[in-house]
């Protein structure tokens, strides 16, 4: 795979897990209804686990997402999958908008989460992560993540387990002001 210096590398070829973050171009809220982000969370989920990857968690925003991805026993192109949901979506989305051609998605950015600590921390902030936006006080609250299902059908030790990783430290590009969709 060729490097590019002024791009986010993607090397998911190695078997692992994995934190992604996907952004809207200039972060521009897209995802504003709740039929869109049913829509894009139906595509995304659906085109990971097409391509063999095992979502973790998950959640959805107007304008950005976050996910934590087991890859294929082999490795895997994450990269073509997210191509392939970034390509639907935008030509979906700008049909409904009458535009033609508008940049919707900037880029992705991918961590291996290789230390055990690391990985429950990442996978606690993304549960908690529409708290951290403001949307809600719950996470399980929120319908377009993996906290009310975490919560309702988790093994209780595991959830606990989850919940009780620190997410303060976890380094993430997380700027995102989120929109509240009603």
């Amino acid at each position: 795979m060729k490097h590019w210096p002024h791009a986010p590398s993607h090397r998911t070829e190695h078997p692992g897990a994995y934190m992604v973050t996907g952004a809207t171009y200039e972060k521009a809220h897209r995802l504003t209804t709740r039929a869109r982000l049913d829509a894009f969370e139906q595509l995304l989920l659906e085109e990971i686990a097409a391509a063999g990857w095992s979502t973790q968690a998950w959640a959805v925003f107007s304008n950005h997402y976050h996910l934590i991805l087991h890859s294929p026993d082999e490795g895997g192109e994450l990269s073509l999958v997210l191509k392939k949901v970034h390509s639907i979506s935008a030509r979906t989305l700008n049909a409904e908008d009458g535009v033609v051609g508008r940049k919707v998605w900037y880029q992705h950015r991918d961590t291996q989460l290789t230390y055990s600590k690391s990985y429950l921390a990442r996978l606690n902030y993304v549960i908690q992560n529409p708290v951290r936006h403001g949307l809600v006080e719950e996470s399980y609250r929120y319908r377009w993540c993996l906290a009310r299902w975490f919560e309702e059908c988790g093994d209780a030790a595991w959830v606990q387990t989850v919940t009780s990783f620190p997410t303060d430290k976890v380094n993430v590009a997380d700027e995102y002001d989120c929109q509240l969709v009603p």
